[in-house]
């Protein structure tokens, strides 16, 4: 009996090539494959005569061969191969191109089961390639529920099941995990049924127990881990904070605070008095004030003789923090440091001395906090800006700087709630669901190139009353093949054609992190009119004179993506605007555009783009720290996805120690997710 762990070359038919391909869906090991589940399913179960086959949907059906099949050769590299078939309703010319065996396998006077989908028009109906078996023959790809496989080039769906279906018959499927009386109360299958029945179903309902129970096995393995992680933290003592007046703190303030600001600071405050380290996550829109809640934060640590530690995402924000943060505690007497990769070597190593000798109350800087050289005297508060670009594992790397300390995390992406869920089970959460006062509601529009004319008008008129513009595009470099446009060729054609009078910069994210600053620095302080950029500005870039927002090929981007964008502008007093263009006509993409010209709201916003994209994409190239969940699809599982964190809790409180089987194989299965999610459990 073949393990697990032994690798997929174990498999006949899989030698080196075979394996580099199974290598790019992350298959290496047996327990991989079995666990690389179908997308879809096919119900080829029915059979339909030929007259009842439809234009464009796959069908089987049985048919006598009617001739001997005859092959051609067209030309270099075509073969094509005609055949007829029949059965009592009707007749169907096939043909196949460079398939020769098909003149051996198709006897003439024989049935076979065919699947495959008619085509053509008033010359005829035809079909091409039909897959079919012999009547005598078990069952592969007719008369059976197919599933079908995410592929990879040179990977067939045939040769994925091939190769499953050897696994299965060589080695056993992971180990039950969900304790018994869980299965029986939500009616789940057990893993040994279940694993096979997601491969093999032997008809749709099968098929979706299957998924049913391996969803709510995802769930709750990830439910478990977290409420373990809480237990773990609970555990945890820090010697509580001393009450602090914060009133100094409000009256250095240049503005009054929000209800929901003032809120989320007293939920700190008491949080810090607890001596339980703080895991708290603030959501709030864009320009909700995210901002000086951390400010708040890092006052209470340095009023208590702890360091805080702010973590921003990119240099330009960090920077920024360090501005207003610096402007804000410096008149308090309290110290703040920036660091940052880019800074020259001599002025890391100043900054590194005093935060290690202890005269720095708040650093303020980017990855540079997490590396080995940054050593802190007395780390109490760590801050993390843009949660959905920091993992666990950084948020942890940070945290180890210190002793317990506590952690405040924002965030300006409206999570929906099925996603802070899952992404944040972990943290208490505080929303900021308040704008303050004097922050601009932004008109959108979305428009075709037909009216390109007048977006540059506007574009002029903006500026002649002495505001900026933000043009905004999802590529730096040209890309013909894709039809977009890049930052690199439209600044160059807005410069030299449509605004030869104007200042137009340039700034994207391959530029070094010195001449990025340099643009965004000239541009803040009114040196340029118009800024063509990538979705570098999408994080907390702050421009108040910009009172324009056009986004170039707007269906290249996320909704949440596209409310981020639109975010960099309406932070004056004056009234703001958001363009959205795109060349693309499809109805469900200008619903989704629609969307955003209609509402402000980005928990709305974010609610419509998780329905529409999924987790994978909602923050973009999987940046979020969120367990690649295999079968789970957070738009569709809610109720299970509820289900599992209901069961999970209660087993954790029951049987969290348990030594049973199902037990340790669950601990397993956690502390590989959180492995495999993050590289820690935080």
């Amino acid at each position: 009996m073949a393990r697990l762990s032994d690798p997929i070359t174990i498999l006949k038919g899989v030698g080196p090539t075979k394996a580099k391909q199974f290598e790019n869906l992350n298959i290496y090991t047996l327990r991989d494959l079995i666990c690389h589940f179908p997308r879809g399913y096919e119900d080829r179960t029915k059979l339909v005569t030929i007259d009842q086959l439809e234009a464009d949907r796959p069908a089987c059906f049985k048919a006598m061969v009617m001739n001997t099949p005859r092959t051609a050769h067209i030309r270099k590299g075509l073969d094509m191969t005609k055949v007829q078939l029949a059965d009592h309703t009707a007749r169907l010319n096939v043909t196949f191109f460079n398939n020769r065996y098909v003149t051996d396998q198709l006897q003439y006077g024989k049935e076979y089961i065919f699947y495959g989908a008619i085509n053509g028009d008033f010359g005829g109906y035809g079909m091409t390639n039909p897959t079919f078996e012999a009547l005598d023959t078990a069952p592969i790809t007719t008369r059976r529920v197919l599933p079908v496989y995410p592929l990879t080039a040179g990977l067939s769906n045939a040769s994925v099941l091939k190769a499953v279906r050897q696994a299965l018959a060589i080695c056993d499927v992971p180990p039950e995990i969900i304790p018994e009386e869980v299965r029986r109360q939500y009616g789940i299958l057990p893993a040994e049924r279940a694993y096979y029945a997601i491969h093999e179903p032997a008809s749709m309902e099968e098929a979706e127990l299957a998924k049913r129970r391996l969803v709510f096995e995802e769930f709750f393995v990830f439910s478990a881990g977290l409420s373990l992680m809480r237990a773990a933290r609970a555990g945890k003592k820090t010697a509580p904070y001393d009450s602090v007046d914060m009133k100094p703190f409000y009256a250095a303030l240049p503005f009054t605070l929000t209800g929901a600001q003032q809120r989320a600071i007293e939920e700190i405050r008491t949080d810090v008095r607890r001596g339980v380290p703080m895991n708290r996550l603030v959501q709030g829109d864009v320009g909700s004030g995210k901002t000086m809640v951390a400010a708040a934060a890092a006052y209470l640590a340095a009023n208590n003789g702890r360091q805080a530690a702010l973590m921003a995402p990119t240099e330009i924000l960090a920077e920024q923090h360090y501005q207003s943060l610096s402007r804000l505690f410096t008149p308090l007497g309290l110290r703040v440091a920036l660091l940052t990769g880019s800074m020259k070597e001599k002025e890391k190593r100043q900054a590194r001395e005093l935060i290690a000798a202890g005269q720095i109350d708040l650093a303020v800087g980017t990855h540079a906090l997490l590396t080995d050289a940054t050593v802190f005297h007395d780390l109490g508060m760590v801050i993390a800006d843009e949660q959905h670009r920091f993992g666990v594992a950084q948020r942890s790397k940070l945290s180890a700087k210190g002793s317990d300390p506590h952690v405040l995390v924002m965030s300006a992406t409206p999570i929906p709630r099925t996603l802070a869920l899952i992404m944040y089970g972990d943290l208490n959460v505080s929303i900021l669901d308040e704008l303050p006062p004097g922050r601009q509601t932004v008109d959108t529009f979305l428009v075709g190139e037909s009216y390109r004319a007048r977006i540059n008008a506007f574009i002029r008129k903006q500026v002649s009353e002495g505001h900026q513009c933000f043009v905004v595009c999802p590529a730096v470099e040209e890309n013909e093949e894709l039809g977009i446009k890049s930052a690199e060729v439209w600044a160059e054609t807005l410069q030299k054609t449509v605004f030869p009078d104007l200042r137009v910069l340039l700034l994207h994210g391959q530029m070094k992190g010195a001449e990025k600053e340099a643009v965004m620095a000239a541009f803040a302080a009114g040196a340029g009119d118009v800024l063509v950029a990538t979705t570098v500005i999408e994080v907390g870039v702050d421009v108040p004179n910009a009172t324009l927002m056009v986004i170039e090929d707007a269906d290249r981007f996320g909704l949440s993506q596209l409310h981020q964008l639109r975010g960099r502008v309406g932070r004056g007093s004056a009234k703001s605007y958001c363009i959205l263009t795109t060349h693309n006509r499809s109805a469900e993409t200008l619903q989704r555009l629609k969307a955003l010209c209609k509402t402000t709201d980005g928990f709305r916003i974010a609610e419509e783009d998780l329905k529409l994209r999924g987790p994978g994409d909602f923050f973009g190239a999987r940046q979020s720290g969120l367990p690649a969940f295999r079968v789970a699809d957070l738009s569709y599982d809610l109720q299970t996805l509820k289900d599992a964190q209901t069961a999970s809790a209660e087993w954790i409180d029951h049987s969290g120690t348990s030594d049973a089987p199902e037990a340790s194989a669950l601990r397993e299965r956690i502390n590989e997710l959180f492995h495999r999610a993050e590289g820690t459990m935080n």
